[in-house]
């Protein structure tokens, strides 16, 4: 697929209003579809085995005698079986023409995991913890390269995740098997290993022109799909994978299996070809433009940006103006170092007022991600009063000001209510004091020296959240505004239907007992849900 796909992180969105869309926006960026890489994704037709034909290859030398292959004939053919093997021992790999005890790596072509398992089985064969079960793609990688490059999870037709049973009865069925998946991302532990971009990338379009299309619940089928897919430790390669993974509905199949039969969905490429998906995608990607004002731009006949700009009828808010005019820094990535580079300048001002403070960058960043669209920070202050807690953001508005180094600021002043219960919307945003705000980085603040920039000019804006809490809250709002998104919501969703409690930014409440659950950490809050501790860096959903 070579349309190039836009992606959006997820985190808690903002309801309706288009000055409130920010958060939405927060987590565009451009990204390209991976093309697919699967040369060998559908089955072939087996040619008539030559049976009585010499098969010996002369000797070749062994470069590599710790790896011993054994490349699988199933759904590959005995030709181009031969034609792998011999080509393997050009380059040095020892390849076995029988599966023996000396095999380290058995190749694969067109199998699942579960397709080798039952190979093995019928064998008789027993699975050990030494047996890695590959994807041919390994080996065509390690003959390209000279040698055998390093195995990770896009190999890897079974993680190794043997069993240490003594028990030999127990042996006899290999014990490579696919886990039971939980329904819930914040059950399940998502690195930014993504293994499954290919349906990802996918699914990810086609929930977000639902999102478009204010179609929230077959945009949240879409958004889970991938939110599951991206938390397994395999690549589908096979619609058998699928077997036994939740959230993945018939019309989710249906996309799955056209793109391993033909490398791409129509129905994806349809949408990303298609006039008012590119056109929302454009009009939303400005700073204070959310569906409300992209349909009226769109039914006015605008389809360019430039077209809207010099329209002389239209009126735009301040942010819609501050988003024009910075629109091409907006709208470029930032990276990890320029991150940390406005953190330094988030500190330095809030801790020329209040030196206690805790100042935490959350977000992408805060997950392990190296780029972002913005930087959100978290304050909080021990043992603060009510007024220094309100009068800090607009102390560090005014020092900023006074340095010129803001170019737009909205803040938002605090309605959080101590006493109240927490919302039962998943996608509430918290009443904490904050501001959404564009900063100028000089370019000679960031230590790796790649920050971008335009000829000429010396610094880049960069969009900036900052969230004053109360200290007693940091631990739900920490929690909250780390995201991800399809996270958040699934722990809200999971906390409701599973334990008859209320989660949001702001606390947590056991409807069973009438009570408010306090925490002092995220590993609390988990513990008072019943659920294992996720790091941050694994909540990549």
């Amino acid at each position: 697929m070579t349309s190039e796909l836009f992606m959006k992180e997820g985190r808690l969105s903002l309801t309706s209003g288009d000055t409130d869309r920010w958060h939405r926006q927060k987590h565009q960026k451009l990204l390209p579809m991976d093309p697919l890489q699967m040369a060998h994704s559908g089955p072939r037709k087996k040619r008539p085995r030559q049976m009585g034909a010499s098969m010996v290859s002369p000797p070749h030398d062994i470069k590599f005698r710790d790896l011993v292959l054994y490349i699988l004939e199933k759904k590959m053919g005995t030709t181009r079986r031969a034609f792998l093997m011999e080509l393997a021992r050009r380059k040095g790999f020892r390849v076995e023409n029988e599966l023996s005890d000396s095999v380290t790596h058995i190749v694969a072509e067109n199998n699942s995991g579960s397709d080798v398992l039952e190979w093995l089985q019928v064998q008789n064969v027993k699975a050990s913890s030494q047996l890695e079960l590959l994807d041919i793609s390994w080996l065509i990688e390690s003959m390209g390269a000279g040698k055998p490059v390093e195995v990770t999870g896009k190999h890897q037709l079974v993680r190794r995740d043997y069993s240490a049973s003594p028990n030999p009865e127990l042996q006899k069925t290999p014990p490579l098997v696919v886990k039971k998946i939980p329904l819930y991302a914040c059950q399940r532990r998502t690195t930014l290993n993504n293994l499954n971009h290919i349906f990802t990338d996918a699914f990810e379009v086609l929930a977000e022109n639902y999102e478009f299309k204010e179609n929230e619940i077959s945009s949240a089928t879409f958004m889970r799909a991938a939110s599951v897919l991206k938390s397994l430790p395999f690549t589908i390669i096979s619609m058998k994978d699928t077997e036994g993974i939740p959230c993945l509905g018939d019309k989710v199949k249906c996309v799955i299996e056209e793109i391993i039969e033909d490398g791409e969905s129509s129905e994806v490429k349809a949408v990303l070809n298609d006039e008012r998906y590119q056109s929302f995608k454009l009009f939303t990607s400005v700073f204070g433009v959310g569906l409300k004002t992209s349909e009226k731009w769109f039914r006015m006949g605008f389809r360019t940006l430039s077209k809207i700009k010099s329209d002389k009828t239209l009126k735009f808010t301040q942010m819609q103006k501050a988003g024009f005019l910075y629109y091409e820094d907006l709208v470029s990535c930032v990276t990890r170092a320029e991150a940390e580079a406005v953190g330094v300048l988030v500190k330095e001002a809030v801790w020329a007022f209040l030196p206690d403070a805790f100042v935490t960058m959350t977000g992408g960043f805060r997950r392990g991600k190296k780029i972002g669209h913005d930087v959100d920070f978290l304050i909080t202050i021990p043992g603060s009063t009510d007024e220094e807690e309100e009068q800090l953001l607009p102390k560090v508005i005014n020092l900023w000001q006074r340095k010129e180094l803001l170019l737009y600021y909205d803040l938002v002043e605090s309605t959080f209510e101590k006493l109240k219960l927490p919302s039962r919307k998943v996608d509430a945003l918290d009443h904490f004091q904050k501001c959404f705000l564009i900063l100028k980085l000089h370019h000679q603040r960031v230590d790796s020296g790649k920050c971008s920039q335009q000829e000429g000019k010396t610094w880049k804006a960069i969009r900036v959240d900052l969230v004053m809490c109360p200290y007693e809250r940091r631990a739900f709002a920490l929690l909250g505004w780390t995201g991800s998104r399809q996270f958040e919501r699934d722990l809200r969703r999971y906390a409701t239907h599973e334990r008859k409690m209320i989660l949001d930014n702001h606390a947590l409440y056991d409807k069973t007992k009438k009570i408010f659950l306090k925490a002092e950490s995220e590993e609390e809050i988990f513990a008072h849900l019943g659920l294992d501790y996720i790091e941050p860096w694994e909540r990549n959903a």
